[in-house]
């Protein structure tokens, strides 16, 4: 009597606390995809340009100077330092890595939907066939706001 007692009484407990077995979901928004990889020269001669063209495929503006953005090549972070995705703000920043950072997106104080963000890094910082990552993060919060994986 006693058992069955406890065995009632766990049952009722776990149909109001139920236990997940689930995995949590892992998945991190990608509003802000890679679009574009480029390994050439503007004339189509193979450089190794390693130029990302960002596209913001969301539907909400974001404020383009609360962004920074860190890139993965084949899983292993690259040593550039993007600390704004603002144009304007870019500029005076020791932004190791990375030569220059153009495009609607980055202009203004808004990176507004489809509007995109090309991003010339160091020659030969990626390679055709290399696996390409960015992670982009709220200076505010400090939160991974949108994460987007392409090869090119």
């Amino acid at each position: 009597m006693v058992a069955i007692c406890i065995l009632l009484a766990a049952l009722v407990m776990l149909m109001f606390k139920f236990p997940v077995f689930a995995a949590p979901n892992p998945l991190t928004p990608s509003f802000i995809e890679i679009c574009g990889i480029y390994h050439t020269d503007e004339t189509g001669i193979l450089n190794y340009d390693s130029r990302v063209i960002l596209l913001h495929n969301g539907s909400e503006r974001l404020g383009n100077a609360d962004l920074r953005a860190e890139f993965y090549r084949n899983g292993v972070k690259i040593p550039a330092v993007i600390e704004t995705m603002n144009g304007n703000n870019f500029i005076p920043t020791h932004h190791y890595g990375v030569q220059t950072m153009g495009g609607l997106g980055c202009t203004g104080q808004f990176w507004n939907p489809k509007e995109k963000i090309s991003i010339d890094f160091t020659d030969k910082t990626f390679h055709p066939g290399d696996t390409v990552r960015v992670d982009i993060f709220s200076k505010k919060s400090g939160m991974l706001v949108s994460r987007y994986s392409r090869t090119g």
